[in-house]
């Protein structure tokens, strides 16, 4: 097991410890839905990993040049309306499908960096592209041009997370790392607080993936929200440490995994396991990705 271990390539282990790490994440928070809402689960989540990310400031101090805070702030907003889509769904369908959706973040990567920032994509890119949406179209399943609230939801949670990412390619110019992830979860933690206030006074039954009101955590859900933000941190910094050490397109094509340990965690919690039509679906998924990512 030991020569396994160090034949792998270092970014891809630490990549492949991310992506199980953020399928525990998925674990808890699908837990955690069944007793709170999951702009509540967001909330915490944000909340945990914020105080960890900026416990880490004291001992490497900040180094950036700025002078970007609108798109800091579009990067924030656009990661958290990706991941209330996100939690969202990993509440109402299987945490694989619910992983699944989100990971269609680098096919629409690719395309908003075509558009915004001037990448090209050849041939293959394209093909890796339509690959993708055609694994998703097989794991919606419409009935005729019908789709459902977490279909179109799920969509979201990879278009909302694709435009947070492609924003990154830019901001890492101006700002250091943690001051983009703490951007991001201070917003991710104030807005869903606000939200949740909001919900005391008015209600809106067609919004209810970030429209819900605070319901006090009791017992042991505690100790899952603390699992919840503190995988979620080690899965950023553990991400971030494969992408620092190996090729891009090696660790992008390697984080499918989380989809893989998505459907074992899931199926642990009572998922059903995909179907043949949502299990090859799932796996064009992952084939698009993998393309995308290696270029």
């Amino acid at each position: 097991m030991k020569k396994i271990i160090k034949g792998i390539d270092q970014g891809v282990l630490y990549m492949l410890l991310a992506s199980l790490f953020f399928a525990i994440v998925g674990a808890f928070a699908k837990i955690l839905s069944r007793e709170m809402p999951s702009v509540e689960v967001v909330f915490f989540r944000n909340l945990i990993s914020l105080l960890f990310v900026v416990s880490t400031i004291y001992k490497y101090p900040i180094k950036q040049s700025g002078g970007k805070p609108w798109l800091l702030f579009f990067r924030g907003l656009m990661g958290l309306l990706g991941v209330l889509a996100f939690f969202y769904n990993i509440a109402h369908i299987s945490l694989a499908d619910a992983m699944t959706f989100s990971r269609t973040s680098p096919i629409w990567t690719a395309i908003f960096a075509y558009m915004f920032l001037g990448e090209r994509i050849n041939k293959k890119g394209w093909v890796a592209i339509f690959i993708g949406f055609v694994g998703v179209v097989m794991i919606m399943k419409p009935n005729g041009l019908t789709f459902s609230k977490t279909d179109f939801i799920g969509l979201a949670s990879g278009v909302l997370a694709a435009l947070a990412y492609t924003s990154v390619r830019e901001l890492r110019k101006y700002y250091d790392a943690r001051i983009i992830v703490i951007s991001f979860m201070f917003m991710g933690s104030l807005f869903p607080a606000i939200f949740m206030w909001i919900s005391n006074f008015y209600q809106f039954p067609s919004l209810d993936f970030i429209s819900a009101k605070f319901i006090l955590p009791g017992g042991i859900s505690w100790l899952y929200i603390v699992g919840l933000g503190g995988f979620a941190a080690l899965a950023q910094i553990f991400m971030t440490k494969a992408y620092g050490t190996t090729k891009a397109g090696i660790v992008g094509a390697s984080s499918y995994a989380v989809i893989l340990f998505s459907i074992f965690v899931g199926v642990s919690l009572g998922d059903a396991l995909p179907d043949f039509i949502g299990a090859f679906g799932i796996l064009l998924v992952i084939i698009g990705g993998i393309l995308v990512s290696k270029g």
